[in-house]
């Protein structure tokens, strides 16, 4: 499974991202926002844009974690 390391809305506010601006400038849809609080998947696209917002690479906000099935299917 593919979790968020960080805090992705703290990351981005750094550099002047917050919810409302990302809503507001259509940088964000409401529903990406709200996977996003929620630990949901985003599509490639989402992970690039907050990446340049954020500076960051795609490793620095997701990780890896296996769970027990995933690691009996795929290991």
């Amino acid at each position: 499974m593919i979790k968020y390391k960080i805090n992705v809305f703290e990351a981005m506010k750094k550099y002047g991202f917050n919810q409302t601006r990302l809503q507001q400038d259509n940088l964000l849809s409401k529903q990406t926002i709200t996977n996003i609080g929620e630990g949901k998947s985003i599509t490639l696209e989402t992970l690039n844009k907050i990446c340049l917002m954020a500076r960051l690479q795609p490793g620095d906000i997701i990780e890896i974690i296996p769970s027990e099935e995933e690691k009996i299917k795929y290991y």
